[in-house]
This record gives structure tokens, C-alpha cells and sequence, in this order.
């Protein structure tokens, strides 16, 4: 996934955040690549459309205004996807995740996923 990943950080006790938020853009034609989150995210679609492929094979679409929340652990894999002809831009929040810790951990698709043609780092 190409575009920019901005971080902001509220410093907690011993080496941890309790609250991380970033800024996601994923480009027109572009995807997350499969992934799944260590804690759970709430995330605000700023603009675009972002399409998840989630980890049963199920579509959800997200318009700009619209918000959701992505849970946590590899039972909840996902794929998401711009297909629009605008970037989507993704103001994402989570609570408690370690300092230094991935927002995301790549992995495979799920048995029966769609497979993903692009080779984008997850959010």
C-alpha cells in the first residue's frame, strides 16, 4: 500500500500508549493486503469508499462519514480495498497497544478468501 502513515502517540506509563491514532491513505486501484489487528480499532472513513473483504468472505462498504470498528485477533482477518477513483482516507484510533507495537500482522488469506493482486504493507 503506498500513500503516507502518520502516528501520534499520548505516552502512558512504563513504555505504553493508551491511545494511538494515525492517518491511513490508500490510493485509488490500491489494498491493505490480508491482516489482522492485535487489539481493536475504531476507524472514521475521512473520504473515498473502502471496501472489507472479511475473513468469511463477506463484503462490507464504508463511505466517507461512516465509521467501524475492527476487532482484534486472527479470527477477524480482513482485506480492505479502494476500489473508487478517489483516495480513501482513514483516521484510525486504538487503545493500549504497546510502544513500538505493528498496528496490523500480515497474513495469508483465509481458506476460500479472495486473493488480493496487490502487495501493499497492512494498515
Amino acid at each position: 500500500m503506498s500513500g503516507r502513515q502518520a502516528t501520534a502517540r499520548r505516552p502512558g506509563a512504563a513504555g505504553h500508549a493508551d491511545l494511538e491514532g494515525r492517518e491511513i491513505v490508500i490510493p485509488p486501484g490500491g489494498c491493505t493486503g490480508w491482516h489482522y489487528h492485535r487489539v481493536r480499532l475504531i476507524a472514521v472513513v475521512k473520504s473515498g469508499t473502502l471496501t472489507r473483504i472479511l475473513h468469511d468472505n463477506s463484503v462490507v462498504v464504508h463511505r466517507a462519514g461512516t465509521s467501524f470498528i475492527e476487532p482484534a485477533g486472527i479470527r477477524h482477518i480482513h482485506l480492505g480495498r479502494n476500489l473508487g477513483t478517489e483516495p480513501v482516507v482513514l483516521y484510525v484510533t486504538c487503545e493500549a497497544l504497546p510502544e513500538g507495537a505493528a498496528f496490523s500482522i500480515p497474513t495469508p488469506a483465509p481458506p476460500g478468501g479472495t486473493t488480493c493482486a496487490c502487495s501493499g504493507p497492512a494498515l
